[in-house]
Order: C-alpha cells, then structure tokens, then sequence
C-alpha cells in the first residue's frame, strides 16, 4: 500500500535530489577577493579576476535525474516489494557514485585552486545528497521489514 513507511522515504529520496539540483554543492573563495570555485549539479566553474573557467559535469546531474525518477517509480512498486529493494540497491549504487564524483571534485581538483589548506564550504546540495543517502536505507530496511512480515503470515496460512 502506498501509505507505508517506506513511501515517505522513498518521496524524500526524490526531494533530495531536486534539492540537490538546484542549489549548489560546494564553494571555495580564492586568496583575492572577486575568486572563487563553484561546484554545482551541471557545472564546476573557477573565477580568477575577471577570467571564469567552467567545466560542464552533465553526468551528476544526469546522475541526480536518475535517482529521483528511479525513487518516484519505486514509490509506486508497493505491490512488488522485490523490486522495490532492487530499486533501492541500485539507487545506492547510484548515490555513491555521485558521493565519489561530488568527493573527488571538492576535495582534489579543488584543492588545487586557491589556498591548498583551504577545503571550501559544502552547501545545502550536498548535504541533501548525504540525507539521500540515509533516507534510502531507511526505505530499504522498512521495504525488508514488510517482506518479512508478508512470508511469515503466508507460512501461517
């Protein structure tokens, strides 16, 4: 049914990723006033003076896309709860492949630009990818709970 625990996980999964979307995931300020990096879900960009750099990341936002659509059609899989666990597995995998891509791009590359010491300041987008992260494996266990409840009232029937 539509009204379990793990329909509620499953949509917050989905608001993450619009979150995560549309505000950017991180930023780093340069030693000079008018620098700084931008990473967002579409591009990652460096300001030096008057010169901007910007490297498009189309592949996180696709990403991002992906594990939205995925959670809103598991959402609606209730009556297959193997699927819906299937669907969760994968939008793990999905999840951490952009940790390591938004991880790699804040921490490495980044760390080239400005001051070295400096990590930057993570923002509102990634930290919705890291409630993504939880509320996907609340939804997974409470996806696995049902299962279990469903086989053992089968095997008393």
């Amino acid at each position: 049914m539509i009204q379990r625990v793990q329909t509620i996980f499953l949509f917050l999964i989905a608001v993450a990723m619009v979150v995560a979307l549309a505000n950017p995931l991180w930023e780093k300020s340069g030693s000079k006033s008018p620098e700084m990096a931008h990473l967002t879900a579409l591009q990652y960009s460096e300001q030096t003076g008057i010169t901007t750099s910007v490297t498009p990341i189309w592949y996180l936002g696709l990403l991002l896309g992906l594990v939205a659509l995925s959670s809103v059609y598991a959402l609606f899989q209730y009556r297959n709860r193997l699927t819906q666990t299937a669907l969760c597995a994968v939008n793990a995998l999905m999840l951490t492949a952009i940790m390591g891509i938004v991880l790699y791009r804040t921490l490495y590359t980044g760390k080239e630009y400005g001051n070295p010491a400096d990590q930057g300041d993570f923002l509102p987008g990634f930290y919705a990818i890291i409630a993504a992260l939880v509320f996907n494996a609340l939804a997974n266990r409470f996806i696995r709970r049902d299962e279990k409840l469903v086989r053992g009232s089968d095997r008393l029937r």
